[in-house]
């Protein structure tokens, strides 16, 4: 049996993932704002096996990218990494990123 949950209402339109993944240099990847809103609050965490090295800038403008390194074996297999930002409204969001 199917049933509205909520109210409802209509929500807002789906939200596209306004990062752009560039994996060509591998084990450096570059995370590209290809949204048009500027995205505060950045942060990534990898979760499994391998490192993680990142910095500045938590504050991507659109167009603007940052560069991650990660570094492990077999990272198709045994991780992900997790990508956390704000929107200009300070909605939260997640990304889960596999390579």
């Amino acid at each position: 049996m199917l049933r509205i949950v909520g109210d409802g209402t209509p929500h807002d339109p789906a939200y596209r993932v306004p990062f752009q993944v560039q994996r060509e240099r591998a084990p450096t990847y570059e995370l590209l704002n290809i949204g048009d809103e500027r995205l505060c609050g950045i942060s990534l965490a990898l979760l499994g096996d391998g490192r993680l090295l990142w910095g500045i800038p938590t504050v991507l403008e659109s167009g603007h990218s940052l560069l991650v390194h990660v570094h492990g074996d077999d990272l198709a297999r045994s991780s992900v990494v997790v990508v956390r930002w704000f929107r200009p409204s300070d909605d939260e969001y997640l990304w889960r990123v596999s390579f």
